[in-house]
């Protein structure tokens, strides 16, 4: 359980930072409405530890640093859940002043990173757990 947390959590990653490049490219360091660098770089920080503290749960099999693993990862649930809320209510919304960065995200790709994002944070859950280990 401990590897498939790892491997959903590196699909993940790959996701994020196919977004991330995105919304970069698209100006979101200095845009004023939509996702702001103030929630997202905290998003991709706190995914990074986590991941890595992850590793490190699944090479020494250290149940604090696995748990803190999982906590951060909640962490970053909720930032990414907030970042979707802001997303969609701009994409729902007639009257804007600017375009954001994330308006380019490919829909798939958000929601194949929120879906492994959630089989990430399931499967560390079990894991830190000791189900199914």
């Amino acid at each position: 359980m401990q590897w498939a947390a790892l491997v959903a959590w590196i699909a993940t990653a790959l996701g994020g930072l196919a977004l991330f490049a995105l919304w970069l490219r698209h100006g979101g360091l200095g845009q004023d409405e939509g996702i702001r660098a103030t929630r997202l770089l905290p998003h991709l920080t706190i995914a990074v530890v986590g991941l890595a503290l992850w590793v490190i749960y699944v090479l020494t099999d250290n149940n604090v640093i696995g748990w803190v693993a999982v906590a951060l990862l909640v962490a970053v649930a909720l930032l990414g859940l907030s970042m979707w809320a802001i997303s969609w209510r701009g994409r729902t919304s007639t009257t804007r002043t600017e375009t954001p960065a994330e308006a380019i995200f490919p829909i798939p790709l958000v929601i194949a990173h929120g879906a492994l994002g959630t089989t990430t944070l399931i499967l560390a859950t079990l894991a830190a757990a000791g189900i199914a280990s």
